[in-house]
C-alpha cells in the first residue's frame, strides 16, 4: 500500500485516484455510517485495489470518539452472556467499533465500580445486560444523569432503550408444549426476581397454566440465580416432594442442565420420569446426552438491535425479538 514515490498511501491519494474530494472519500470509507452511490462504490473499489485501510484512530480523534463500547454483563461463565458478547463484538467490529467487557456478578456495587472504570477509558457508550426492575441499579442511574449513551440487552428496566426477547411468549410456548403432552404437575425455575427476563418467562408460564385451567400450587415456582448449581439445588427439593413434578420449565439452559444433573444423580430418568424444557437454546442444549428442548433466541439479532439503539441517534425502540421452540428428546408425553 504505497504510492509511486514509495510512501504509504493516504486518504488524499485514494480520493485523487477515485476522482472525488477527500471528504467524500472519508465518508465512503467510514464503517460506522457508510454512504451509498456510484462515487462511494468507486472509492471503496480503489481502496480495495490498493489495500488501503482507513486510520480509524485518527478518524476517532477528529470526532472525539474512541471507537470503544463498554459491555456490562453479570458473568461470562453464563453461556448466554458469553454468546451475546461474542455477537456484540462481531457486529460492533463491522461498524468500526471494538467492545470491552466487565463482569459484575449481578452485584450493583461491582457494576458501579467497574462501569466507572470504563467511563474513565472514555468509551463511546454502554450496552448493559444487568438491568434491574427493583431500582437498585446505581450505575444505570448515573449513566442517565450524565447523559452517557447506553442501551440495554436481554433485560430492561422499563425506561431505557432496550433490545429484548418476547420473554412472555417464550414462557407460554414452553409451558404449552408440556401441557399439550399431558403434563399438569409442572414446576417453574426462574432467575433473579429483579430480572425482567425471568419475570416475563414466569408470566408466560402462569398465563399458559391459567389458559389450560391448571392450578399453580405451593412450591411450584422458584427463583434462583440462573446457574447450574441453582438448578441442582432446587431440583433436589422438588424430587423430595410428596407429589413430584412430572415436568420442569426453566428460565435458561444452565438451570435446565442443573435439573437434568440432579435427576440423574437421584436415579430419575429424563424424560421418562421428568420432562425438562430450557430457554435460550445455547449450543450445549443439542449436545447433551439427552438433547434439551429449549426456546431459541436469536442473539445476533439482539446484539444488532442493541447497537442500533446505542449508535443511531434516530433509532427507536425495537420490537421484542420473537423466540421459537426447538423440540428435542427431553420431553415425553404422559
Amino acid at each position: 500500500m504505497v504510492s509511486d514515490d514509495g510512501r504509504p498511501l493516504t486518504l488524499a491519494d485514494i480520493a485523487r485516484l477515485a476522482g472525488v474530494s477527500r471528504s467524500a472519500a472519508s465518508r465512503a470509507l467510514d464503517a460506522t455510517a457508510p454512504v451509498g452511490g456510484a462515487k462511494a462504490d468507486r472509492v471503496r473499489a480503489v481502496a480495495a485495489e490498493y489495500g488501503y485501510v482507513p486510520n480509524s484512530w485518527a478518524a476517532n480523534l477528529r470526532r472525539q470518539r474512541t471507537g470503544l463500547i463498554g459491555v456490562v454483563v453479570p458473568r461470562l461463565t453464563d453461556t448466554v452472556m458469553a454468546t451475546l458478547y461474542e455477537a456484540i463484538v462481531e457486529d460492533a467490529s463491522s461498524r468500526g467499533y471494538q467492545a470491552a467487557v466487565v463482569t459484575t456478578g449481578d452485584d450493583p456495587r461491582k457494576e458501579l465500580d467497574r462501569g466507572r472504570a470504563l467511563v474513565k477509558q472514555r468509551v463511546d457508550g454502554f450496552i448493559l445486560t444487568t438491568a434491574r426492575t427493583d431500582g437498585a441499579d446505581p450505575f444505570l442511574l448515573e449513566l442517565k444523569e450524565k447523559s452517557i449513551p447506553h442501551a440495554l440487552a436481554l433485560r430492561t428496566d422499563g425506561g431505557s432503550p432496550a433490545a429484548v426477547i418476547d420473554d412472555r411468549a417464550g414462557g407460554e410456548m414452553a409451558t404449552r408444549h408440556l401441557l399439550e403432552r399431558g403434563h399438569r404437575r409442572i414446576a417453574f425455575i426462574g432467575g433473579p426476581a429483579h430480572a425482567s427476563s425471568s419475570q416475563g418467562r414466569e408470566a408466560g408460564f402462569r398465563a399458559a397454566m391459567e389458559e389450560w385451567g391448571v392450578s399453580i400450587g405451593p412450591g411450584t415456582i422458584h427463583h434462583s440465580d440462573f446457574s447450574v448449581d441453582a438448578g441442582l439445588e432446587i431440583t433436589d427439593r422438588l424430587l423430595a416432594l410428596a407429589e413430584v413434578p412430572t415436568a420442569v420449565f426453566t428460565a435458561n439452559d444452565s438451570l435446565a442442565l442443573g435439573v437434568m444433573s440432579a435427576a440423574q444423580r437421584a436415579g430419575v430418568s429424563v424424560p421418562d420420569q421428568l420432562s425438562v424444557v430450557g430457554f435460550n437454546d445455547t449450543p450445549l442444549a443439542a449436545r447433551l446426552a439427552v438433547p434439551l428442548t429449549s426456546v431459541k433466541v436469536d442473539f445476533a439479532r439482539i446484539a444488532a438491535d442493541a447497537l442500533d439503539l446505542l449508535l443511531s441517534p434516530a433509532a427507536t425502540d425495537r420490537p421484542a425479538v420473537q423466540p421459537h421452540l426447538v423440540e428435542r428428546a427431553s420431553v415425553a408425553s404422559i
